[in-house]
């Protein structure tokens, strides 16, 4: 595969996995719930949960993104309000919560983007890309 067509493939899973669709076939869906990744896509078949543990590194990505996040909202709330750090708390809190609440799923949705392009990368020979 050249660079280019490498580059061209990564991004085809990205936009499909952020749609929240099948990384492989790109019709059948990631999720069967609201954060509930399906076993295995209805349309092609490919296993999104393939071992116990294999969406830790969504748990990993959820917790970094939620930090930077609140990082953010408790310097840009310290940057226009005097608010004691009780109030920060009790302000930050319920927004960074909402924040891990609404990127969970899509977190969920990049890692198996990122294990079907790992698998695709070390030519894992049930791995097809298809267009």
């Amino acid at each position: 595969m050249s660079p280019r067509s490498k580059l061209a493939a990564r991004r085809l899973i990205l936009a499909r996995v952020l749609a929240r669709r099948c990384p492989q076939c790109g019709r059948g869906w990631i999720f069967q719930g609201y954060a509930r990744v399906a076993p295995a896509c209805k349309r092609c078949g490919l296993v999104f949960r393939r071992e116990p543990g294999a969406q830790t590194g969504s748990m990993y990505l959820t917790a970094a993104a939620s930090e930077i996040f609140a990082a953010a909202l408790i310097f840009l709330f310290w940057w226009l309000f005097d608010w004691t750090p009780l109030v920060f708390v009790l302000a930050t809190a319920p927004l960074v919560l909402a924040f891990c609440a609404a990127f969970l799923p899509v977190s969920q949705a990049l890692w198996v983007g990122v294990e079907y392009a790992t698998d695709l990368e070390g030519r894992e020979p049930w791995v097809e890309l298809r267009e």
